[in-house]
């Protein structure tokens, strides 16, 4: 039922926090979805989720690049430190030791260090996965945005459905109305009953009840697009279009491509998330790999026993020198990862099989779905002329005398259960269509 599809987006949908700006918007199915690219909160933040894979792409740049740290340091000897030194230097008992002092009562160091990465496979394959983590974002995004083009769409139609479903109420009331004073004007020349009058007047007020039911389901349907696109919930939103406008294409001209599968973002997921396996495996594997670096450091250091004369006087340190790490043994730790890596490989591509085939699998089921719901909306338009049809002559013949005022409320009601199952119909044929554009891969963005 509409119903439950509409309780359905409540759950769904992103209320974004309200502003004191009332507007008033009309758009159009493609502006409702560039909107939302721009306002809902999913797509905001599965772009910020961008720029932070780029920070994190530059923070690994980093790790490559000098190394640059300074530092300084002040010491105030409260008890300078003595060393034993052996008394037969300053000409002592052999075999004792003389207490010194070595040193000043304040000492100060100021300093730069410098380190550059030399070579470091772990760093190079770092560097490719977090490009690649980068991709798996953007990648990401486009997910996102897809996500919220099918729900958009979907709310959307629901809406031109809705105000379809008002449309067919409206001219049904109009006419019933028409025929209730028709024959309150027969009742009162003797030639109806008044139960002819009341039977009708039940119709009348039950048609009267479900449009002020649908008006309110049209407010809600309204109200759950606006959630959908991100709009502040006291704006306005004018819903251009029509049923007519939505190209509901025939069942013969829906062609399943076996190759559609490759269109699908979840499928471009998958095969990134195998590729940042790939580069997992290869980190490993680089860790037996020796590492390289260069470093310098240069300082002054500064001494006295006098606070105030520390630093009349420096004394220079400057030094450089190379690092090599060579991996020898680490308890097979390097190897186990290379296994464990090789592992989650293989199950990145055993999923990857699995995607292809739930894929095609829900391209089969939407398409024969969208067949389906096609077949029973053309089977539900013509139950609902043939109910207009059949009402038509049912007041003919009553006017003529040769037909009852039951048969009249009769196709009355008929009628009116044919619009609902062609408005049930037509939201289902909507629905599937969207469903199977999504799993064709023709909603790309």
């Amino acid at each position: 039922m509409l119903l439950a599809a509409i309780l359905s987006l409540i759950s769904s949908s992103v209320l974004l926090a309200q502003t004191d700006t009332v507007t008033t918007h009309s758009f159009t199915l493609e502006e409702c979805i560039q909107y939302a690219y721009k306002h809902q909160t999913d797509v905001l933040n599965a772009d910020i989720d961008q720029k932070i894979a780029d920070a994190k792409v530059k923070e690994t740049i980093g790790i490559g690049l000098p190394q640059i740290s300074g530092n300084a340091r002040f010491q105030d000897f409260l008890k300078i430190p003595t060393s034993l030194i052996p008394s037969e230097i300053f000409g002592g008992t052999p075999g004792t030791f003389t207490p010194v002092q070595f040193g000043v009562k304040y000492q100060s160091t100021t300093g730069i260090d410098v380190s550059q990465l030399l070579f470091d496979g772990s760093y190079i394959v770092g560097l490719q996965a977090s490009k690649t983590f980068k991709e798996l974002s953007q990648r990401a995004f486009t997910r996102t945005k897809i996500e919220t083009n099918v729900a958009v769409r979907k709310a959307y139609y629901m809406v031109l459905v809705n105000n379809e479903q008002l449309d067919l109420l409206n001219a049904n009331i109009m006419q019933l109305g028409d025929q209730l004073k028709q024959t309150k004007a027969l009742n009162e020349n003797g030639f109806a009953e008044k139960i002819d009058v009341d039977r009708l007047n039940v119709l009348y007020n039950n048609l009267i009840t479900e449009r002020e039911n649908i008006k309110r389901l049209l407010a809600l349907g309204n109200q759950m697009l606006k959630f959908q696109i991100g709009m502040p919930v006291e704006h306005t939103l004018i819903v251009e279009g029509k049923i007519a406008d939505v190209n509901l294409t025939n069942t013969e001209e829906v062609v399943l491509d076996t190759t559609a599968y490759k269109s699908r973002i979840e499928y471009s997921l998958t095969q990134t998330q195998i590729k940042l396996n790939e580069l997992d495996l290869k980190r490993y594997k680089s860790q037996y790999l020796p590492s390289l670096a260069a470093f310098g450091s240069g300082a002054y250091q500064f001494q006295s026993n006098n606070f105030s004369e520390l630093y009349d006087n420096r004394f220079p340190t400057v030094v450089v020198g190379l690092q090599l790490n060579v991996p020898i043994f680490s308890g097979f730790q390097k190897a186990n990862r290379v296994a464990q890596a090789k592992l989650e490989l293989q199950k990145s591509n055993n999923s990857l099989f699995q995607v292809k085939n739930s894929i095609n699998l829900e391209i089969k089921s939407s398409a024969a779905n969208f067949r389906n719901s096609i077949a029973s909306l053309n089977n539900q338009r013509a139950n609902l002329n043939l109910a207009n049809e059949i009402l038509r002559v049912s007041k003919i013949k009553y006017e003529q005398g040769v037909g009852s005022s039951i048969e009249v409320t009769q196709a009355q009601t008929s009628l009116k259960e044919a619009e609902n199952n062609y408005i049930n119909a037509l939201y289902d044929a909507l629905v599937n269509k969207v469903n199977l554009d999504k799993a064709s891969g023709k909603i790309n963005e």
